[in-house]
Parts: C-alpha cells; sequence; structure tokens
C-alpha cells in the first residue's frame, strides 16, 4: 500500500481545525520558493526570511477561512507578493529601497563577462534597476516560472497589463544589458 502526501487544500483544512503539524508540512514543502520569490523582489536574505516567516503566519492565521478557490501556491505567492510590496514602500519611504537605483547610478566594476558569477550579479543588478511592478512581472515569470495568467491572478493586475509589463520589461533588460556589455568589452 503506498502512502499519498496531501494535498495542499487537505493540508489547510487540517491547519484550520487545529492541526499545527499541517502548517509544518506546508512550510517544508513551500519555504524554499516563498524564501527564493521574497529575496529576488527584496534583495536581502534578512527581510526574505522575515517576509517567508510572516507568510507562514498568516496562512496559520487564515487556515479556518481558507478556501480551495484557486492553486494554494497562487494564494501563497499573492501573501509573499503584498508582503514584499509592503517593505519596499516601508523601505521607499525611509529612502532606503531598492527602487532608488538606476542603471545610471549603478557603477558596474570592470569584469570579465564570461565568469558566471559575475554576470549573474549584473543580471541581478539590471533586474533591481528595473520599475517595481516591471521587477515583479520578470521575477515572478522568469525565476518563479509563472504563467502571464498566474501572475495576473497573484498581482491582481489584468492579463494584459502582465504582458504590457514584461514586454517594457524584457525590452529594457536588454537595453540596460547591452548597455553593460558594451561597458565591460
Amino acid at each position: 500500500m503506498t502512502h499519498q502526501e496531501p494535498s495542499d487544500a487537505e493540508l489547510m483544512a487540517h491547519l484550520g481545525q487545529g492541526d499545527i503539524t499541517a502548517l509544518g508540512q506546508l512550510a517544508h514543502r513551500h519555504q524554499r520558493r516563498v524564501l527564493e520569490l521574497a529575496f529576488r523582489t527584496l534583495g536581502d536574505w534578512d527581510l526574505a526570511e522575515d517576509v517567508a516567516q510572516e507568510t507562514f503566519l498568516r496562512v496559520y492565521r487564515a487556515a479556518k477561512r481558507y478556501r480551495p478557490q484557486a492553486q494554494f501556491t497562487t494564494w501563497l505567492y499573492r501573501i509573499v507578493v503584498n508582503l514584499c510590496l509592503d517593505e519596499q514602500r516601508k523601505r521607499a519611504r525611509a529612502a532606503a529601497s531598492l527602487e532608488s537605483t538606476t542603471l545610471a547610478e549603478y557603477s558596474p566594476p570592470r569584469v570579465n563577462p564570461t565568469e558566471k558569477k559575475e554576470l549573474a550579479e549584473l543580471v541581478k543588478a539590471a533586474v533591481q534597476g528595473l520599475p517595481e511592478r516591471q521587477r515583479l512581472a520578470v521575477i515572478l515569470h522568469r525565476y518563479d516560472d509563472l504563467s502571464h495568467a498566474q501572475i495576473s491572478e497573484v498581482t491582481g493586475w489584468s492579463q494584459s497589463a502582465v504582458e504590457s509589463l514584461l514586454v517594457r520589461a524584457y525590452g529594457n533588460l536588454r537595453e540596460k544589458l547591452a548597455k553593460l556589455r558594451d561597458f565591460v568589452e
């Protein structure tokens, strides 16, 4: 006899009935992706860990009211995205947000672009230099492999807005990375 793992919706039902071990199973199952999404959005591991912790606290608090109308991961990502956006607004008010960093202010070191780690840092800087909505759309699309429809569900933006943001974002990235490539060479 094979033991089948409970679905996310089943775990939420158990959690809603007071079974705290269900929260542990959900966290074990999804924590890595939650952390990665938060880190890519915020660019800071400490903040990403705080967001991940708050995300699972909100999952716990919402368990009794949870109704699986969409995939659990879509609902979970929406929590993460909202917390990240809240954190970015706090950082913007404190004048310490990543949004204030533009490509013009970013002066990349002279690097050998064939070295993977250094190239990854240049790409990361270019992504961080995108406007907030474009950056979030790229992170969800490229790094979390969400479809346009899923991004629309997670963010609350229309699907056409998501598509438009991605077109502009990828165009901006191509332009920024081409300038960086010219600078490095």
